[in-house]
């Protein structure tokens, strides 16, 4: 028979097994959903639905971390059946967002640190164009690709997750793999790409709208998104002229504005600053040595990761 102090120490040790798994809940919710906030949502469901069980359930539990995975899983899949929705009702371009290069964020719910936990690993799976290219996928596409792919569940294991066999897991993962190959262009290399992004600074600065076309791809493409929040374009602007001409014309509109170097999502981009607070992120997908996509986040409620 355990004595207390003995069974203290197991549900010590229970609690901190469980929630060692926050840091992985909150890399694959933010893949699946491509927002901070709805991640952050996810996860506190998640730990909602374990603490609601019984402890006799907790305890049979063979794999707390499997029983997480699967359940914010799910609700992921949930959250994405009904986005499609609200996407339809969004105010302009939806434009996933944007995660500073730090190892932590700020909480947009109460101003402070979040827990050290709350970290999303910054790769290839995060960059803008990434995220693009998986919002275009269905949501059991989405899951199943993010869970087998990027995370290395297996198919019987992803199978368990999306209500699917493995076989058509196998097919949701191909199809979405023709989705990424489709869209994805030869890569500069990190030191090229941020060259090429304080070139593009330093010429929107001047206002020099030559040298930004000559920095832009012949079918370069920008994509504004306020959310019916701040004033943004509503549509995609196509063409490397058009794009220059916008960039210069925001210029000379931007008074006040700073325009700073950092990392988007693991990639070379801009962060717009009035007085120190942050009012527009900016993300790069440059292939060879020209920049084919921008898109510039401005809605508020996506920069609440950003610290002012």
């Amino acid at each position: 028979m355990n004595t207390p102090e003995q069974e203290n120490n197991q549900l010590d040790e229970g609690l901190s097994a469980v929630l060692s798994e926050r840091r992985q809940l909150i890399n694959l919710a933010y893949r699946f959903l491509g927002s901070v906030a709805d991640a952050e949502d996810v996860v506190q469901e998640t730990y909602a639905r374990w603490y609601a069980m019984t402890p006799q359930q907790r305890e049979a539990t063979i794999s707390p971390g499997g029983w997480l995975t699967k359940v914010a899983s799910r609700i992921c899949l949930d959250v994405l059946g009904s986005a499609r929705a609200k996407r339809e009702r969004y105010v302009g371009e939806w434009v996933p967002e944007p995660l500073p290069d730090r190892m932590e964020w700020v909480s947009g719910r109460s101003g402070e640190s979040a827990d050290p936990a709350d970290r999303v690993t910054l790769d290839e799976s995060v960059s803008m164009a990434f995220l693009v290219v998986l919002d275009s996928m269905t949501p059991a596409e989405r899951v199943t690709f993010v869970l087998h792919d990027v995370f290395h569940y297996s198919f019987v294991e992803v199978a368990e997750i999306v209500g699917r066999s493995p076989a058509a897991c196998r097919k949701l993962a191909s199809s979405a793999r023709q989705r990424v190959r489709a869209q994805k262009a030869p890569a500069a290399a990190t030191a090229q790409r941020a060259d090429m992004i304080k070139e593009f600074k330093q010429a929107w600065e001047a206002q020099d709208i030559q040298a930004l076309i000559g920095l832009l791809d012949p079918n370069a493409t920008t994509i504004t998104d306020g959310g019916g929040i701040i004033s943004a374009q509503i549509h995609p602007i196509e063409g490397r002229e058009e794009v220059a001409r916008f960039f210069v014309n925001a210029a000379g509109n931007a008074a006040g504005l700073t325009i700073v170097e950092t990392k988007v999502n693991g990639q070379p981009g801009l962060v717009l600053q009035r007085e120190g607070v942050t009012v527009s992120v900016l993300a790069f997908d440059v292939s060879g040595d020209r920049i084919q996509r921008i898109w510039a986040v401005l809605n508020p409620e996506k920069l609440r990761s950003w610290k002012d």
